[in-house]
């Protein structure tokens, strides 16, 4: 195993492990030994980049073709082959958008398209294919986004999302907030993020100050799907968000390959649980096209929860759903 690098949470560090993030496929199997050995597809690569951070990359297994951290990035020509079924855009973002990045999909929320940056680009990302260029609310300073929540005053609760709204610098995130904290009916605000996962440097004092200066109650939603996905590092940069007084949950995808056995989804929500993040939803796969040969069939993944439910305390169970275009809320499934 390549031995975790040690990555100090500095407050201007995440900027130069977010620079020093790998983009090249062959540069990635070597470091991994496994040069030779994988072949990573450079046309899938082409279609959809890669980008892996360093210290994510030290969690994996040196050696291992199917390390289960290695197979959510590498790019493979499975994600050239169409599947029927799978579309450019799974759960309907296109049929929500309710103002420039801003989708309102389910009564009482609006998530906020903040950016199309990411630190890694996930092979089953849903959003793989989104017109970020097109509808990113973060363009005009956020003015047509803010518009658009202040005229519906049915939106009690805003989540920022994207790409990853954390690979926002922190002061462009407080542009953001402050004027949004004038609009009276919006009472909660939740941020989708996978940085304190893969890049735990972005949990600086900037961002912690931020996030303790907001006037609502505050959910960060992490994205985790190994327990190997957490480490040190992860664990302190945990501790500091709880420090604010923020909810902390991890929502996982279901994936072949990666975590689609009972061993994994339990070590999975009990590692995570120890981190301080309490296990929220587990989403069947968004069948994006690309992103086929991650699917696991319904069935399977029935069985596989209910056998989860006999193993874990219900608190450490995620809820199993689907997102379904047009529908009121996640289908249980």
């Amino acid at each position: 195993m390549i031995p975790a690098a040690s990555v100090p949470l500095q407050p201007s560090g995440w900027q130069q492990a977010w620079r020093d993030a790998i983009r090249d496929p062959g540069e990635l199997l070597s470091v991994l030994g496994l040069a030779g050995l994988v072949d990573a597809s450079d046309a899938a690569c082409a279609a959809f980049p890669l980008r892996v951070p360093r210290g994510f990359v030290a969690r994996m297994r040196h050696g291992d073709p199917h390390d289960p951290l290695l197979r959510q990035v590498l790019p493979l020509d499975e994600e050239l082959r169409p599947a029927p079924g799978f579309s450019l855009d799974a759960v309907g973002d296109a049929g929500a958008v309710a103002g420039h990045g801003v989708l309102h999909k389910y009564h009482g929320r609006a998530l906020l398209v903040a950016t199309g940056s990411c630190a890694v680009h996930c092979r089953y990302c849903f959003r793989r294919h989104f017109p970020y260029a097109e509808q990113t609310a973060a363009a005009g300073h956020w003015a047509a986004a803010l518009d658009a929540i202040r005229a519906d005053a049915s939106i009690h609760e805003v989540i920022l999302s994207g790409g990853d709204p954390l690979s926002l610098a922190t002061p462009r995130l407080e542009a953001l907030t402050t004027p949004l904290a004038r609009i009276g009916h919006v009472r909660r605000l939740r941020v989708h993020t996978r940085l304190p996962v893969v890049l735990p440097e972005r949990v600086d004092d900037a961002l912690l100050a931020w996030l303790s200066s907001l006037p609502w109650p505050v959910a960060i939603v992490v994205h985790a799907n190994h327990a190997r996905e957490f480490d040190v590092h992860v664990d302190a940069a945990m501790a500091r968000l709880r420090a604010t007084g923020a909810t902390l949950l991890n929502q996982a995808v279901l994936l072949r390959g990666v975590n689609d056995s009972l061993e994994a989804q339990a070590e999975l929500h009990e590692r995570s649980f120890a981190a301080g993040v309490l296990p929220y939803y587990l989403h069947q796969l968004d069948r994006v096209a690309g992103a086929a040969h991650f699917e696991v069939p319904d069935a399977q993944a029935r069985r596989l929860h209910g056998q989860l439910r006999t193993r874990l305390p219900g608190y450490l169970l995620p809820r199993l759903v689907r997102e379904v275009a047009g529908d009121a809320s996640k289908r249980p499934l």
